[in-house]
């Protein structure tokens, strides 16, 4: 009856220390994305917004330029959707109705250029040499672009006259975009420069 027991104990504890140990330890993929992050603009974001993506990703960093490049392109399309709604609330001023129509069209421009992006660094996989970095060279220029865009819509809400609900609102949402596209810019890169 004792080794039985002992027998069972031994399984116990060894069983007890293997989840304990699996429960504890950093996937690879989990690991990749922090350390990549960590030279991202806004890491804690960068983070958060890609580890839900750790299985596509892997240790990638082709794959997470690509998915920070959709993280970008989703969180665009919803603030260009959110624009469109509030262009048409009633009891807009007309100069905010006109600002909040100026931002939807940089928005809707950066929205474009991430996607041309996207599509643009599929290329990447299948050319190497020159051929790679002109068409890297078009990723970044239109990413950088896609992000002065984002930048440039606030200009609209400029002055004290501005100031109010709906220039916050869309500074929240414009902000959201720009963060998440400065940190898909840095990791796309970070993939340019290993390559």
């Amino acid at each position: 009856m004792a080794p039985k027991l002992a027998t069972l104990l031994i399984f116990l504890a060894v069983f007890y220390l293997a989840r304990t140990t699996n429960s504890t330890t950093i996937k690879p993929s989990s690991s990749f994305i922090k350390s990549s992050c960590a030279t991202a603009t806004y890491p804690a974001l960068c983070e958060k917004s890609l580890s839900p993506f750790a299985k596509t990703i892997q240790t990638s960093p082709a794959q997470l330029a690509r998915t920070a490049l959709a993280v970008s392109l989703k969180q665009s399309q919803t603030t260009q959707a959110y624009l469109n709604k509030l262009k048409q609330v009633k009891g807009l001023k007309p100069r905010e109705r006109s600002a909040v129509g100026d931002c939807l069209e940089e928005v809707s421009d950066s929205l474009d250029r991430v996607s041309k992006s996207i599509k643009e660094l599929k290329n990447c996989d299948r050319v190497k040499g020159q051929e790679f970095i002109w068409h890297m060279s078009n990723v970044q220029t239109w990413v950088s672009s896609a992000l002065t865009d984002e930048n440039t819509c606030m200009d609209g809400f400029g002055g004290k006259v501005m100031e109010g609900r709906v220039k916050s609102s869309v500074r929240a949402h414009i902000t959201s975009v720009a963060h998440v596209t400065s940190n898909a810019l840095a990791l796309v890169n970070n993939f340019a420069q290993k390559h």
